[in-house]
């Protein structure tokens, strides 16, 4: 079946493209336009790959003395998965990144602004070959375009509140810093998360 494609945004000498399903990034050379990303839904079967990125960011957040990222339950990113909330950049054959793509978030953001329509990114993890080459700021553009068709409103993130230097790369990748927000302990919560104090981030995308 085909399915109708549709640019809904651009960035450098790239566009992205939207059939409905996924959002594609293209650029052009010479030959004339060729795919560079395709952003698609993590499977099953990516399981290990997904971890040993994980892996790659705690090391990297241990060589750069930051806080560290929790060991995430398999359980938790394979519901991710199988509620189409996770996701993995493509380039050929190859994972560039993955990430969690959510829609809901009251834990972070409570209930009066997790009424409003917004994509939130969680657990960002880039493959260390692709480090420097500008994969937050795609990441980034992605995100509002896909934010976009679905009709939200708002692209929202959080990281680490005591990580200045952290806030400031986000910063510098075009994610908008609106404040900090300490976490209150709840029944439920993600072990991870509890007594938190977080930057958060929200660009307005639609």
């Amino acid at each position: 079946m085909f399915l109708p494609v549709n640019v809904i945004g651009l960035w450098l000498d790239g566009v992205f493209l939207y059939n409905g399903v996924n959002v594609y990034f293209y650029t052009m050379n010479d030959s004339g336009t060729i795919p560079m990303y395709n952003v698609i839904n993590s499977s099953e079967d990516d399981m290990d790959t997904i971890f040993y990125l994980f892996d790659e960011a705690i090391n990297y957040q241990k060589k750069k003395g930051y806080e560290l990222w929790p060991q995430f339950s398999r359980a938790m990113i394979l519901n991710e998965i199988n509620n189409k909330q996770h996701w993995k950049i493509m380039e050929g054959n190859r994972i560039v990144a993955v990430l969690s793509v959510l829609y809901n978030d009251p834990v972070i953001w409570g209930v009066e602004r997790d009424a409003e329509p917004a994509v939130y990114l969680h657990r960002i993890a880039i493959n260390p070959e692709d480090k420097g080459k500008g994969m937050m700021k795609f990441i980034k553009h992605w995100a509002e375009n896909h934010a976009r068709a679905i009709g939200k409103k708002y692209l929202r993130m959080d990281t680490w509140g005591n990580n200045i230097n952290l806030r400031q790369y986000y910063i510098d990748c075009g994610f908008e810093y609106i404040g900090q927000q300490q976490l209150v302990v709840e029944e439920g919560m993600q072990p991870h998360y509890g007594g938190l104090v977080l930057s958060l981030f929200q660009n307005e995308v639609g």
